[in-house]
């Protein structure tokens, strides 16, 4: 059995942990390989490549660091065929979604190669006689990434190449389900060019994670995960005195007016809640539909379900597994759940047909319509393929039910009526609002991050925030005396 072992100053390194864990292809059902599982100790000499590395990066010029991520660029674009056939056997994402991922994270290494006009500070000059003022933004250090199972290619995308590109090295510790795709992009970055230590990479559980919280040399946490882990890592590493962008949990909704076009809305709906298996952050979990078109409109979305075909990513599907079979379980226990919240479930997804292995950890698209406020299913992030219906009689109760929601990740409207769109837009309070479009993730010039319970923290992801958290402000006060200088002064110093 091949043992994936962690990526430590440009090269594999074993540490001194014997433990592992196994890596599944969900559509398999079968273990494909072993991934090393990190002490303290080990997590200590990655964070020691990365301190070392420091000094060194951060002196490299801006011009040498875009010439490395732009050499990045060029190899990610040129072999992101293998990296998708990583992302489908690990995570279980059909093609097709892995190359979106791909896509969206290669989004981000293009914004990192400008970051220089985004690295410039600020001048002032003769603020006092003779006094000039201006800031430079510097880089932090050592900065930790933990990223979650289900975007093993885009959320540490999200993080590092800004992290690098403004002059910071690296300790990233991927999700131990899926984590092929963060060394070969850490082996990748290392033949772009990028010396030994800026990116290290490793594998673990908690005791990774604790390790690289409580470090002294690490500066920043950035993680995405659960609201549980995201709120635990937000208070651990502050505790630590470390800065933290923590992405936690959502359930997000999308809101249907009686104005809306049905048709774009059903395909929306289904497009959003079962893509990656519904298995994504943004994705549409709680269908909100005005009483007057709901039953036209779940129609024309179970009509559309009847054409998904679920099975092995790599044959085509439109739908692939779940990343475990304990997950798979915990998210069929809801669909179980149904009669004893008084839902009515439209779609079962509990035997699905699949096109792939019996073993496979599947679980087809599930629709449930009559959902209570009240019910788990609603009030759960429960990360798999189950879209729930709730039913409201105007829009007002549509947009009091979202924000009464602890979460506030990612929201949509549907309607033609751009009266009803700006209020919505102003009104709900989501930080990620999508007007006609389910899955409101912004572009990587502007930043990704929830309100409420999905996030923790004062800086978003990537774009202009993102190169914020990555760097650290510094005021220059200059002034070149000449020989009738005023001698002591004691006093507090005012402008002339």
């Amino acid at each position: 059995m091949t043992i994936l072992n962690h990526w430590v100053s440009g090269r594999p390194f074993e540490g001194e942990s014997t433990r592992t864990a196994p890596v599944f292809n969900p559509a398999l059902g079968t273990t494909s390989k072993e991934v090393r599982m990190a002490t303290a100790g080990d997590v200590s000499d990655a964070v020691a490549s990365a301190q070392a590395a420091f000094p060194a990066w951060a002196e490299t010029s801006l011009a040498k660091r875009q010439a490395i991520l732009f050499n990045y660029r060029e190899l990610l674009n040129a072999r992101r065929d293998e990296l998708a056939q990583i992302l489908t056997s690990e995570h279980g994402k059909v093609l097709s979604d892995a190359h979106g991922e791909i896509s969206r994270g290669l989004e981000v290494v293009e914004f990192a190669v400008g970051i220089p006009h985004l690295l410039k500070g600020e001048y002032s000059e003769n603020v006092s006689t003779g006094v000039d003022v201006y800031t430079t933004r510097e880089p932090l250090g050592v900065v930790g990434i933990i990223s979650p199972f289900n975007f093993p290619a885009m959320v540490p995308l999200w993080y590092f190449p800004l992290a690098i590109a403004a002059g910071n090295t690296v300790v990233l510790k991927p999700s131990e389900k899926d984590p092929s795709a963060s060394d070969w992009l850490a082996r990748l970055f290392t033949e772009a060019g990028l010396p030994e230590g800026v990116l290290n990479v490793v594998h673990g559980d908690k005791v990774a994670v604790d390790a690289i919280l409580e470090h002294p040399d690490v500066k920043a946490i950035s993680f995405v995960g659960s609201t549980p882990i995201a709120k635990y890592i937000y208070e651990t590493a502050a505790k630590h005195g470390k800065r933290v962008q923590a992405l936690g949990g959502a359930k997000n909704h999308m809101l249907v007016l009686p104005d809306a076009d049905l048709d774009l809305a059903a395909d929306a709906a289904v497009n959003a809640g079962f893509g990656s298996a519904g298995e994504r952050c943004m994705a549409i979990s709680a269908l909100i539909a005005v009483d007057t078109i709901a039953d036209e409109l779940i129609a024309k979305i179970g009509e559309r379900m009847k054409g998904l075909r679920t099975g092995d990513g790599m044959r085509g599907t439109d739908m692939g597994p779940l990343i475990t079979r304990e997950h798979r379980d915990k998210v069929k226990s809801y669909i179980d759940s149904v009669n004893g919240d008084g839902a009515e479930l439209v779609v079962d997804g509990r035997d699905p047909e699949v096109d792939g292995e019996p073993d496979g950890f599947w679980l087809g698209p599930t629709l449930i319509d009559k959902v209570p406020a009240t019910s788990k299913i609603y009030q759960d992030e429960i990360f798999g393929p189950v879209l729930s219906v709730l039913r409201v009689g105007s829009f007002e109760e549509g947009v009091e039910l979202i924000n009464s929601s602890p979460y506030g990740n990612g929201t949509a409207i549907f309607t033609n009526d751009g009266g009803a769109a700006r209020r919505f837009q102003r009104e709900v309070s989501v930080g990620m609002v999508g007007i006609n479009v389910p899955i409101p993730v912004p572009v990587a010039y502007h930043s990704f991050g929830g309100w409420k319970a999905s996030f923790f923290g004062d800086t978003k992801a990537y774009g202009p925030d993102g190169v914020r958290f990555f760097t650290q402000e510094k005021a220059v006060t200059r002034r070149w005396l000449d020989p009738s200088h005023g001698g002591i002064n004691l006093g507090f110093p005012e402008h002339n």
